[in-house]
Formats: structure tokens, C-alpha cells, sequence
């Protein structure tokens, strides 16, 4: 159980509260900033356990339960508070982008019940390059909306509105997960329909 991956995954389910802590008080900068260099040192700490796991022939069932976990309820936190915040807002569609947050927020959940149904008849799921690309943008969003908040005058001006660039790179990104969360989830759907007859 304490191995180093492990120990690694633990780390990012106990930073949680510390970082839904840092992303509680807007306009509060210096939280921000601590809170976006928390969420770039969990997403290291995601890269290296599952490489280290594979690397030394660590990968242990406790591993493999608790990684994806970790996964979900940091991306869940994150996107919950920011809403909860009002973060996610933007210019033109207002507070819209929140709908982007629950359809991921939503697929997380029904994938997870997915993969549970399938384990237990002995399918497994891989993932798909379009997943990986859909956790790409997932994470690279996430993060430039705490960057966004965290330098607030980092704006340029289009059309006569300011836009702050890292908060509108964040909102764009988090349709691009959402569209290919869509499109993934359906895939991960379409196999499991193939096995509830």
C-alpha cells in the first residue's frame, strides 16, 4: 500500500481541501496563485505516480482504484467551487459556461458507473487518444481559470470588451473538454449498451 505512487495519489486527495480553501475567496490574488501552482504540482504528482507505477512494476490494485478517483473529485472540486464562485462567467453568454462544468461533472459520474457495471462482467474499457485529449483541455482549463483570477490585469481588449486572457483561454478550453466529453462518453456508452441485453 505505501508505496511511492501511492503515496503520491493519497497526496493529491489530501491537498483537496487545501486547494478548494485557496479558490474560496475571489479576489483574493495571492490564494489564487498559491492555488494554481497546488493544481500544477497535483497534476506532476498524476504524471509521475502512474509512471513510476509502471516503471518499477509498483502498479498495485490500490493504485489502480484511487487514480482515477483522485482524478475526478479534484476536477469536481475545482469546478464546483469556481462555479460556486461565479468564475464561471464570460463575457457574451454569461454565467452559460456553467453548463460546460456539468456536462463534464455529469459524464465523470456516468462513466464511473459505467466502467463499475462492466468491470463486474469482465469488460474492460481502454481509453481512447480522445480521452486523453478531452483530460488535456479538462486540466489546461481548470488551471487558466485560477491563473485568471489569480492576475486579473492580464487583459486585451477585442470588440471594446477586456478580455482577461488566461479566464477566456480557460473558458474556451472547457467547451473543447465538454464537446469531447460528449463525444467520448457516447463512446464509452455505445460498449456498454453492447452489454446490457
Amino acid at each position: 500500500m505505501w508505496t511511492l505512487p501511492n503515496i503520491l495519489t493519497l497526496s493529491r486527495i489530501v491537498a483537496l481541501p487545501l486547494l478548494a480553501f485557496l479558490l474560496w475567496w475571489p479576489g483574493w490574488e495571492l490564494g489564487f496563485l498559491l492555488a494554481f501552482a497546488l493544481y500544477c504540482l497535483m497534476g506532476i504528482t498524476d504524471y509521475f505516480d502512474g509512471m513510476l507505477a509502471r516503471s518499477s512494476g509498483a502498479v498495485s490494485k490500490l493504485g489502480i482504484f484511487l487514480d482515477p478517483i483522485a482524478d475526478k473529485i479534484m476536477v469536481a472540486t475545482v469546478i464546483l467551487v469556481l462555479a460556486a464562485q461565479g468564475i464561471l462567467r464570460g463575457p457574451y453568454v454569461g454565467d452559460a459556461h456553467v453548463i460546460a462544468g456539468l456536462i463534464i461533472l455529469i459524464r465523470e459520474i456516468a462513466v464511473s458507473g459505467l466502467r463499475e457495471f462492466l468491470g463486474g462482467l469482465q469488460v474492460s474499457v481502454p481509453v481512447s487518444k480522445l480521452a486523453k485529449w478531452k483530460t488535456t483541455f479538462q486540466l489546461v482549463s481548470l488551471g487558466s481559470l485560477i491563473l485568471g483570477q489569480g492576475l486579473p490585469r492580464w487583459n486585451i481588449v477585442a470588440a471594446e470588451v477586456a478580455h482577461n486572457v488566461p479566464h477566456t483561454v480557460g473558458l474556451v478550453t472547457l467547451w473543447a473538454a465538454a464537446i469531447l466529453t460528449v463525444v467520448t462518453g457516447w463512446d464509452y456508452l455505445r460498449v456498454g449498451l453492447k452489454h446490457m441485453d
